[in-house]
């Protein structure tokens, strides 16, 4: 007698699975990073990579993936960057954006510099490819107005003027001043907030002057007028180190022993010696922080990278992003938008996040509203903080 074949009954709960299997297996493949796919989460980085200032970007930014990509990554994922060039200047700046912004990148560190920031915030802006553009020392008045997707993590040149027309009228107890600016988004914007605010002091602004960037030699006739005039007590340089150390040298050659003052594009004066002995400069970062964030993080800095300069603004703030980022990646996952979105409730829906540079916590525009303005001092060929610890 045949014995009929078939398989004997299976649990409820058996078969429920079974039918539900299919389904399992393909939302594990969707969510993708938690404990889903391995693939790199790509990161882009804008910077001028070819300038002393610019360079740290990526230095900053390899210290952080690498610690990050050493604990497990992002939900397995480790972090990736693919770089891009702006050449500090807006057409390179846009050139740059567009690959970045076509790419599979999730979001975009940079730029290093206001002007190649704000002409690749077009690109980034563009809701047809949006992708969230974060610089770590952009500081033009012009960056708040940007667009949804530009944040910044450095105070603006707002408040570093500010702070640097308090000291000077209220600690250096001056009163009339020449202003020598760069003629681009960074000079304009230092030298239009300075004056105003000095003048609000009671202070003087007797000569102000613009000239091209990187043509810092044709200023010899301000030099000359501010000899005759006999009267500035200082000088008030709205430009980049390479640009303030040349002004130096005129102002060394041509006019009395005066002090000359900088915003934080001036980092790196130090470097040129006795010349540039008693100039003050504000600063977003300095590596000196006594903090025990920073001092750990400078030392771990120069473990990594032992052959170069201790960090900079650009290369603490960019560690800073890129932690950040993986942060809230790991929470909203790697779509564009879900990322802005969450990036914009930091410091509001979401909690500030604890940087080495400081608390970092957005405003309705992607400043940083609360971030310190330091003030330094170069002497013996170092650079000291005076006011803002």
């Amino acid at each position: 007698m045949a014995v009929p074949c078939h398989a004997p009954d299976l649990p409820v709960s058996v078969r429920a699975w079974r039918l539900m299997l299919p389904f399992v297996l393909l939302a594990a493949v969707a969510c993708g990073g938690r404990g889903g796919s391995t693939q790199p989460i790509k990161i882009g980085l804008q910077s001028t990579f070819g300038d002393p200032l610019g360079l740290p970007l990526r230095f900053g930014a390899q210290l952080a993936a690498q610690e990050i990509n050493a604990q497990g990554g992002i939900h397995g994922r480790p972090i990736e960057f693919v770089e891009a060039d702006d050449y500090g200047n807006a057409d390179s700046a846009v050139a740059a954006a567009e690959r970045l912004a076509r790419s599979d990148v999730v979001a975009v560190v940079g730029g290093a510099f206001s002007g190649p920031t704000l002409a690749a915030a077009a690109v980034y802006n563009d809701p047809a490819h949006a992708v969230v553009e974060i610089s770590p020392s952009a500081s033009s008045p012009e960056v708040t107005f940007a667009g949804d997707w530009t944040f910044r993590v450095c105070a603006g040149d707002l408040a570093h003027a500010v702070q640097l027309a308090s000291f000077v009228r209220q600690q250096l107890n001056l009163t009339r001043g020449a202003v020598l600016y760069m003629d681009n988004q960074y000079g304009r914007g230092f030298r239009e907030v300075f004056v105003s605010e000095f003048k609000k002091l009671g202070g003087q602004v007797v000569l102000s002057g613009p000239y091209l960037p990187d043509r810092p030699g044709d200023t010899g006739p301000y030099f000359d007028l501010i000899k005759r005039n006999g009267q500035v007590q200082f000088l008030l340089a709205a430009s980049y180190e390479t640009d303030g150390a040349e002004l130096l040298r005129q102002m060394r050659k041509r006019s009395r022993g005066i002090p000359l003052l900088g915003g934080d594009g001036l980092e790196g004066l130090q470097r040129e010696g006795a010349i540039a002995e008693g100039a003050y400069q504000t600063a977003a970062y300095l590596p000196a922080l006594a903090t025990p964030e920073n001092q750990a993080f400078v030392q771990r800095y120069h473990q990594a990278f032992p052959t170069i300069d201790p960090p900079n603004q650009t290369a603490a703030a960019t560690y800073d992003i890129v932690r950040l980022l993986a942060q809230v990646i790991g929470d909203a996952g790697t779509g564009r938008k879900a990322i802005r979105d969450a990036l914009a409730q930091v410091g509001t829906k979401r909690p500030a996040f604890a940087g080495v540079t400081g608390p970092i916590q957005f405003d309705a525009n992607g400043d940083v509203p609360t971030k310190k303005v330091l003030i330094a001092m170069i002497k013996g060929g170092s650079v000291h903080l005076v006011e803002g610890q």
